[in-house]
């Protein structure tokens, strides 16, 4: 494809995809994706509260709540506190992203939910939308992201999707919640494509803490060009092309931002995450928790001479990690504490994991290696773990694909314990209320979102 088919390609399927997305009614979407839309929201923001008492997450709510002029918006995991829907969208932002436990979406390094559920849910509080009106923009947000970031995949490693991405999200997600028409989102989400930044993936791997803001600032610069757009400051069709092909370099795929649009659903092609640490690790995990399982009985990582992990990115190393982030994104801490802990849930990346001597030791004797050969889809991520014992019996388990994406979806009631597990204690209402909204009762669809709000948060502590 020539530069200028390119261009007039991009900008063309810009410009369908808005129209579709401000078009098209509730009544068009199926309501299997509308559940699917439920469940993404009841876990991202599981994510969020699962960060409530991260040191740096609380100071940051406090801030918020210091500087916000005006309560219009939850953050979720310091109960009953409100502030102004951008620095909510901001807090809940950085939560969401700061555990691992939000889900994202396959077909493109993006996570869609984060980027645009903290706008959508706090510009939804604030402007009293219905819980209805959420789930319908809660799709449509997320296919638009989504499919821009199918139009303009990075390779990685490289740079790190949430900058990319988050600002084409959160203009998306409030042009929707504000019921711009196509001419309105155009300048919004085309403003938001110049105010991306370049993050850096290795920042992840090193463990800076700067990762964990990359997505919530980018919503939050997306917020901000509607609240431009409604001014009559916008960018044009062609600005996503100048930002991402003429600038960062990477060619579109302009198809991707119209193939198959509403007969196709990007919200339903994600997938869920139940370990806390980077998805890349997934596979790495299943590996080792099933070589665990046939090690001998009473043995342990202590008995564990050597690791050899066969993975499609053996860059992912940091054998020494110095955060909680850093430890999230080594294949070495992850498979270590995995090993220790006999899961890979949040608290097996907690501050006091990266000093353990047990793990810190197993770390040592982990070495990486690239899988081979490289496999096709349905396959995605494959890992292979081989545990060497000290004396002498090696056992090797594989997996080709981590379980919570299209191809091995967990059951619902997989993810609802997930979520029950991180927010009983601080909600207890939490569960009961989205597993009632998962029957899409027209009733509860007619609530205002804020009464969800307000009914899971009921007993907050």
């Amino acid at each position: 494809m020539s530069e200028s088919d390119g261009r007039r390609a991009s900008a063309e399927g810009i410009q369908t995809l808005l129209a579709w997305a401000t078009s098209l009614r509730p009544d068009g979407i199926p309501r299997a994706v509308l559940r699917k839309a439920v469940l993404i929201i009841a876990d991202d923001i599981a994510a969020a509260i699962a960060a409530r008492d991260e040191p740096e997450v609380v100071r940051v709510h406090a801030q918020l709540r210091r500087d916000g002029p005006r309560a219009e918006a939850s953050l979720f995991g310091a109960a009953g506190t409100r502030t102004d829907r951008i620095s909510a969208a901001l807090g809940n932002g950085i939560a969401g992203s700061w555990c691992e436990l939000d889900e994202g979406y396959r077909l493109a390094a993006c996570h869609a939910g984060l980027y645009t559920l903290p706008a959508l849910l706090a510009e939804a509080e604030a402007r009293g939308l219905s819980t209805g009106e959420v789930l319908f923009a809660a799709v449509v947000a997320y296919e638009v992201t989504a499919r821009f970031a199918r139009c303009w995949v990075f390779p990685a490693p490289g740079l790190h999707p949430h900058p990319q991405s988050a600002a084409i999200g959160g203009a998306i997600a409030t042009a929707l919640a504000r019921r711009f028409d196509a001419r309105r989102t155009l300048d919004a989400v085309s403003a938001a494509a110049t105010l991306i930044t370049a993050g850096d993936y290795q920042h992840a791997i090193d463990g800076a803490l700067v990762r964990n803001v990359w997505a919530a600032v980018g919503t939050s610069n997306g917020m901000r060009c509607a609240d431009f757009a409604e001014c009559g400051i916008g960018g044009h069709a062609g600005s996503a092309y100048a930002i991402y092909t003429e600038r960062l370099g990477q060619a579109p795929a302009p198809e991707a931002l119209t193939e198959a649009l509403g007969a196709q659903w990007a919200i339903t092609r994600g997938y869920h995450k139940i370990h806390g640490c980077c998805q890349s690790t997934h596979s790495a995990v299943e590996a080792m928790l099933a070589a665990r399982a046939a090690m001998p009985p009473g043995s342990g990582a202590n008995d564990i001479r050597r690791v050899v992990l066969d993975t499609h990115r053996p860059a992912m190393t940091n054998p020494r990690p110095a955060t909680t982030l850093a430890a999230r994104f080594s294949f070495e801490h992850v498979l270590a504490t995995a090993q220790v802990h006999g899961h890979a849930r949040a608290e097996a990346f907690s501050a006091a994991t990266l000093t353990d001597p047990v793990i810190a030791g197993l770390r040592e004797r982990i070495e990486l290696r690239r899988f081979e050969p490289a496999l096709p889809r349905p396959n995605d991520r494959p890992a292979r773990v081989t545990l060497e014992l000290a004396g002498g019996t090696s056992i090797t388990r594989e997996c080709l694909s981590a379980a919570g994406g299209p191809d091995r979806p967990f059951d619902e009631a997989v993810i609802l314990e997930k979520i029950r597990d991180i927010t009983h204690e601080p909600y207890p209402r939490f569960n009961p209320v989205f597993e009632a909204l998962l029957a899409l009762d027209p009733g509860e669809l007619a609530r205002p979102w804020r009464a969800v709000v307000e009914a899971f948060a009921a007993g907050a502590k």
